[in-house]
């Protein structure tokens, strides 16, 4: 999962070699942690935050096998 958001988001933004991702494992639920430039907020969070809504979409669907959820943070 991790490697799967880490490639959408580097698609999105102009400096993909400062995006990192980082996963908080939990009992139940991971935390997605992405942490980006800060002249590429603005493109993963996208115009009223689709961008990111569009990220969860598909993390929540490629989660639904694995029987766990993840929650996707967009850190500054």
């Amino acid at each position: 999962m991790k490697d799967l958001i880490k490639e959408i988001v580097q698609a999105l933004v102009d400096q993909p070699d400062q995006v990192s991702v980082a996963e908080i494992v939990g009992e139940n639920t991971n935390v997605l942690e992405i942490k980006v430039a800060k002249s590429d907020m603005g493109k993963v969070i996208g115009k009223k935050g689709r961008n990111a809504q569009a990220i969860r979409t598909i993390m929540s669907a490629a989660a639904g096998k694995t029987r766990r959820r993840y929650v996707l943070e967009i850190l500054e």
